[in-house]
């Protein structure tokens, strides 16, 4: 499979273009710098790209046979971005004639209780809820896109640096969380399980929550 993964520079979108080449995929791998830093295959191209202009996402994903995306504001950015580069995303992806997105949202739209979401529990840090409310209000860009087989995966709680064990669990629209009610998974195990769902399309229009 011929990949473009957008946000290929970041911590998490560095694990995924390992995962994918580990398996065998061609990865396009797209920063703003143009640089990433860290993976050195073959099978593994770095270029530039803003992926808040459809033009520039139409060029870059035409010939893939999917596009996967890691992205997410920057520290001096406003949260709002991530509704700007999913429109733009769809429409650049509509442009090139590709169908198949995977893309890394954010735990705060998955539901802990009847009707009650992550976000809105006493415990969610303050300082968070700005990007994980303009991550919510991206996916609501995201659920009116019926022409593309979109999936969007969902971290838990917590999600750091760590081992690759291949174990993961798996939930549509709820926290993944154990017994004890801890709820994270390592960068490592997300890249496995955001591959996996890449290759299969089996969580097509769906939150796919996931966790140990």
């Amino acid at each position: 499979m011929d990949v473009l993964l957008l946000g290929a520079s970041g911590r998490i979108g560095r694990r995924i273009a390992s995962e994918l080449l580990d398996r065998g995929h061609a990865v396009t791998g797209v920063s703003r710098s143009g640089e990433v830093d860290g993976i050195d295959d073959a099978d593994f191209v770095a270029v530039a790209g803003d992926a808040t202009q459809p033009d520039q996402i139409a060029r870059l994903a035409a010939g893939h046979d999917a596009v996967a995306s890691a992205l997410g504001p920057s520290d001096d950015e406003s949260p709002d971005r991530l509704s700007t580069m999913l429109e733009a995303v769809v429409d650049g992806m509509r442009r090139a004639s590709v169908d198949r997105l995977v893309w890394t949202g954010g735990a705060g739209i998955l539901n802990v209780g009847p009707d009650t979401q992550l976000i809105e529990t006493e415990d969610f840090p303050e300082e968070w809820k700005p990007v994980a409310s303009a991550a919510i209000d991206a996916y609501g860009i995201l659920d009116g896109v019926d022409d593309l087989r979109w999936t969007y995966v969902a971290p838990p709680a917590l999600i750091e640096p760590g081992e690759r064990t291949g174990e993961y669990r798996t939930a549509r629209g709820e926290l993944v969380a154990t017994e004890d009610g801890d709820s994270h998974i390592s960068m490592e195990d997300f890249a496995v399980a955001f591959a996996d769902e890449l290759e299969t399309g089996d969580a097509v229009h769906t939150q796919l929550a996931v966790g140990y």
